[in-house]
Parts: structure tokens; C-alpha cells; sequence
């Protein structure tokens, strides 16, 4: 299993939305690395929903739900989507802040490429910030 981060504006596309409508396509990806994350994506993986801009925090865990393919916003062949589902929110929130102040996240992908969409994580990265999260 590989573990994920994905990031959303709030007031554009937020968890609480995510949740309603219970499963999405991860579209709008146009960087070539968060791309090829989203390539590189399997079925069952889990992902962290962070909440970028506003709030600049992990706040849900999402399960991929469907592969790569062809991201219906576009007829260009280079872009793709996943399809997400929610698991569950965090119990709190999981701040920027606090992951900066982390000793064992200083090179999180989060950190060191900020601007980076679809970002991978290292399995204890990712059980960290659960535990951060509880």
C-alpha cells in the first residue's frame, strides 16, 4: 500500500463537501510531478485531505477508490484523475503549523514542495501524522 496527500481549497472543493457527496475525481492536476503521483496511485490506497489556503491543515483520510485515467475536464491525453472516497475525518486537525514543528516530518514532501498538489508519503509520515491526528 502507498499513502498519499491531496490538497483542496476549502472554500472550492472542502471535506465537509467531500463527504456529501461520498466518493469524487481528483481533476484540475496540471503539474507534471503531482501527475505522476496521481499516476502512480492504486486501488486501496489511502490518502490525507488537506485543506489548503485556508485552514492549511490534514483534516480526513480518503481511500483511492478507482486507478488513473483520462481526466474528463480536459481532452488533452497528458492529465488524469483517481476517484476518492472518504474514510474519516481526523479526530482534530492536523495544522501546518504542527507538522513544521515536527522533527521527524522535516522532509515532508508538504514542507519541502509546498506547492505540489498530489504529494506522496512515507508510511511512517503518514502514521505520524494519524497519530498526530488522534
Amino acid at each position: 500500500m502507498n499513502y498519499w496527500l491531496v490538497k483542496s481549497e476549502p472554500e472550492k472543493y472542502s471535506w465537509e463537501k467531500f463527504n456529501k457527496e461520498g466518493r469524487t475525481f481528483w481533476d484540475g492536476v496540471r503539474n507534471y510531478q503531482a501527475r505522476n503521483n496521481l499516476r502512480a496511485m492504486q486501488e486501496g490506497d489511502l490518502v490525507l485531505f488537506y485543506h489548503s489556503n485556508e485552514g492549511k491543515e490534514i483534516v480526513g483520510i480518503a481511500k483511492v477508490a478507482k486507478e488513473a485515467y483520462q481526466d474528463p475536464t480536459t481532452s488533452d491525453p497528458n492529465w488524469v484523475v483517481v476517484d476518492l472516497v472518504p474514510v474519516e475525518p481526523l479526530k482534530k486537525p492536523v495544522s501546518l503549523a504542527q507538522i513544521k514543528a515536527e522533527e521527524r516530518l522535516k522532509d515532508i514532501h508538504l514542507v519541502r514542495q509546498g506547492r505540489l498538489s498530489v504529494i506522496s508519503l512515507r508510511p511512517e509520515e503518514f502514521d505520524l501524522i494519524l497519530e498526530m491526528g488522534s
